[in-house]
Order: C-alpha cells, then structure tokens, then sequence
C-alpha cells in the first residue's frame, strides 16, 4: 500500500486480500476477493484456503444452474460453517462473488434481476447511487499525519470522514479534525464519525461520547456481544438507536445527525442483525461485503436494517483490490437510503491492482463508472499473477 494504515485492531503496510477465479463449463470466469480478518469474523488466510478447499469447493460440484434463479438459489445454499462449526463468512464471501460475476456474465444480467429474485420491495436500480459520495477514512498513528491526510481529502472535495481511535494520541487527533471541520460541520456541510474498533470499555466511552459533540456516527465502541453495555450507553442519552436524519448533501434535509450507534465487528451475518434489533442497540449496520458472506447476505441484511429503521453504512475492509470495490458499487446500485460509503479507494491506497484501470472515487467521494457484466470489472490475468505472493490453488471440480 502507499501508505500505513493503522487502527486499534491492526496496523498494516500491505494488502493481503484472496482472490478466488471460478471458470464454468462455457468458458466464463468469475472473480471473487475477500480478506481475512481474525478480529472480525475469527477467519485467517489459512483458514479461508482451507474452507474453500475442503467446505466449499465439494458443494460447487453440485452447481448446475440452468436458469439465473437456479444460479441464484444455488448461490444461496453455499456454506456457511467449516466441518468444525465454525463460521467462514470470509471465505464464502469470496465464492458467491466469483459465481455470481460469471453467472450474470452468463446470462447477460444485472442487479436489477437479482434483487426481484430475492423479493425485496423499493430495491433496484439507481438504488443510493446517484446522490452517495465516499468517505475519507483517517488512519494514522500520529496526529500530525491525520490532518495532512485530512487536508488532501478536504481539497478533495471529500465531506463525510471517518476517524480510526482507540489507538494512542486519538484525543489529539480528535481535537485537531474536529478544530479543522468545526465551521462546515456546524453548518451541516460535512459528518464526522469515529470508529473504536470495540476497543473501548463503557467507562471509555461514556467519556469519550462526553467529549466529542461534533462526531455523527460511533462505531463499534465495544466488544462484540456487548448488548447489555450498549443499553447503558444508549440510557445515557449519548447515542441515538432511531432513524437517522438525511446524509449531508441529499435533498431531504440537512439537520444534524446524533451520535449514531453503528454496529461493525457485532455484525456478521443477519441472525446477528435479528438479535441487534431484538436487544434495541441497533441505530446503524456497518455492512461489509466479505464480512457479512457475499453480495446477496449483505442485501438480506440491509433489507432487514431498512425495514427496522436501521440506518446503513457500507463498509470497506483495508486493502481491498478493485473487485471487492465494484462488488460496492453494485450493493450500492440497488440499495436505497444508504447513509455512508466507504471503499473505491483504488490507487489512492494501493500501488497495485487486479485490473488495468483500478476503480477509484472521484473528485467530492463521486462514485466511478462500472462495467454493465457481471461484477463490473474485468480482471487481468497476468497482473493477478504478477502481484500474487505464491503459485494458484488450482481445483477440477
């Protein structure tokens, strides 16, 4: 990556994302990616080869769609637990991307007929996409580096942002983001949110919601399975569990939002969202592609949050190469009321990627243009070759 990206559950200097090519019997391929992330959904980059090669690969034998709501329910019936019980979201996620890209690729489809399939009423198409602009993601362990990448993202044109603490001179950074954007945020033109990583205990932050007056959205303040904590915080009137206000830059408003509970490393799969909703912790679902087990869960998901009055967040893992962004973008297509974006971060970040033209938001966060097959972008073979770190897994099914 072109620069250090650190949080409180990590810190990384290079992408490590798993690509997975999946070639059906007409010649089409489809390309998937996820990351593993053992903080997040328990999986390593071992562990998702090993799934996919001995959970996942035998039930593709069983693939024989001839009709796209054949692929579809298909695709729906993959696995989502290893032999052992354990949970593989990542690695599921990986596969339901690489045959869907080559079964709409087959079928000359888009979104639009995946959605009316999964019988989910005001989805489709242009979903959140026209009126949606990135966030900037700040990541640094030294306050001084936060606001130059602030400063670069503003002159961006970029006006949602998102802060990584939990980490150490946070405060410091807080103080200064929030000293720099104190004018358009009070004007409603910019949101800030914060993102704790559940490193924080409720001592933490209570103290922390006390003190940032100008932060939107708090994600992840606590520990996964913290429901009972949250209450608490929630009781303490610092954080809002309702329906949030319009996103600055939309047509229906521009009142400040409250400090929303957004929900990351708690969300994992839509049991995961049931149960938020039933504890009345649930203000907003951070949703991520290859967390949450692929393009159509995450839809399930987002679908249950809207009908809930859940705001959505779709989130971005670091390091994400160009199909797992244009996976984004077709999530983003058909979903409505989206609150934030992140991802496409594409050259910005990476100094390498799949394809020859990396996806990559425009000047103010503007969503870039996808291809009408398939996922959206078409891979190049030979630099997925140049930039793997060991030879392909390769499995005749």
């Amino acid at each position: 990556m072109r620069r250090k990206v650190s949080h409180a559950a990590a810190e990384r200097t290079t992408a490590d994302p798993i690509v997975v090519a999946v070639e059906l019997t007409n010649g089409t391929i489809g390309y998937g990616e996820t990351l593993a992330r053992d903080y997040v959904t328990g999986e390593t980059r071992a562990s998702v080869v090993v799934a996919i090669e001995r959970v996942i690969a035998p039930a593709i034998v069983r693939f024989h769609a001839r009709s796209l709501p054949d692929a579809l329910e298909a695709l729906e019936s993959l696995p989502w637990h290893d032999r052992h019980g354990r949970p593989i979201p990542a690695a599921r996620a990986a596969v339901e991307l690489a045959l869907l890209d080559a079964v709409l690729r087959t079928y000359g489809r888009g979104m639009d007929d995946v959605v009316a399939w999964m019988g989910l009423p005001g989805f489709g198409e242009p979903g959140s996409l026209t009126r949606i602009r990135y966030s900037g993601v700040l990541a640094a362990s030294k306050p001084e580096s936060v606001l130059r990448q602030l400063r670069a993202m503003y002159w961006g044109g970029l006006r949602h942002f998102k802060l990584k603490v939990g980490t150490p001179n946070d405060r410091a950074s807080l103080e200064r983001v929030a000293r720099y954007l104190r004018r358009p945020i009070a004007r409603g033109r910019v949101t800030l949110r914060v993102d704790a990583n559940g490193s924080w205990s409720l001592g933490e932050a209570d103290e922390w919601l006390r003190e940032t007056s100008s932060v939107a959205g708090v994600e992840q303040p606590l520990a996964r399975y913290s429901e009972g904590d949250l209450e608490e915080l929630i009781r303490r009137k610092r954080v809002t569990v309702g329906e949030p206000a319009s996103p600055v830059g939309s047509r229906s408003g521009s009142r400040r939002l409250d400090r929303l509970l957004i929900h990351d490393e708690s969300l994992l799969v839509i049991d995961d969202a049931h149960r938020l909703i039933r504890s009345g912790v649930a203000g907003g679902f951070n949703i991520r592609i290859s967390k949450c087990g692929g393009l159509i869960p995450s839809l399930r998901i987002a679908a249950l949050a809207l009908r809930s009055g859940v705001a959505i967040q779709l989130g971005c893992m670091v390091g994400e190469t160009s199909i797992l962004s244009a996976a984004g973008l077709r999530f983003l297509s058909v979903c409505p009321r989206v609150l934030w974006a992140e991802g496409c971060f594409g050259s910005f970040l990476l100094s390498g990627d799949v394809v020859a033209k990396p996806l990559r938001f425009g000047y103010g966060g503007r969503p870039p243009r996808i291809d009408s097959r398939g996922l959206g972008v078409e891979v190049d073979p030979q630099r997925l070759a140049a930039l793997a770190d060991s030879s392909p897994i390769v499995m005749n099914l």
